[in-house]
């Protein structure tokens, strides 16, 4: 966890929702940090895309706010879905629905940051190896293959994180 990273702190549970307005007020609530929280997403995940890495990375704080923000509000959906089966099953079926989309949009977010990983680990592992094969004295054997040298003399790769 980083120093920017604050442990959630625990909510007193909202009271169980009594109404179909109630309820509506919830989902509404719901949709509404779920549409928040793909804004973010799409933005980080266009950023990435973009090479623009740091700036994605300044959205931290907003991504967290508003995960934290989702979190508690499917708290509250979970902890009122008997009622909301019962008396609106209409809006936990466009719930749902809404979720489905939001469930999809993760996943391109996280196969866009996946595949930026794997970009950037391959850079990282290629410039490893030719630093290695620069460094490592070359020496062949009496057959005259190519020895392989020994590991004692590899040099470790320092790498900062800061950007």
């Amino acid at each position: 966890m980083n120093s920017s990273t604050q442990p959630a702190t625990p909510h007193a549970p909202a009271a169980p929702v009594s109404s179909p307005s109630e309820a509506r007020r919830l989902a509404e609530g719901l949709m509404d940090v779920m549409s928040a929280l793909l804004g973010i997403i799409e933005q980080e995940t266009e950023l990435v895309r973009a090479g623009s890495v740091r700036d994605a990375m300044a959205l931290e704080a907003k991504k967290c706010e508003a995960s934290r923000q989702y979190m508690t509000a499917i708290t509250q959906l979970k902890n009122n879905s008997d009622y909301l089966k019962t008396s609106t099953p209409e809006l936990l079926t466009a719930l749902h629905r809404h979720h489905d989309v939001f469930r999809a949009m993760l996943q391109v977010n996280l196969t866009v940051l996946a595949t930026a990983h794997a970009v950037s680990e391959g850079i990282v592992r290629g410039v490893n190896g030719e630093l290695q094969r620069r460094n490592l004295p070359q020496g062949y054997t009496a057959g005259g293959q190519r020895s392989a040298p020994a590991p004692r003399h590899a040099t470790p790769l320092a790498v900062s994180r800061v950007l």
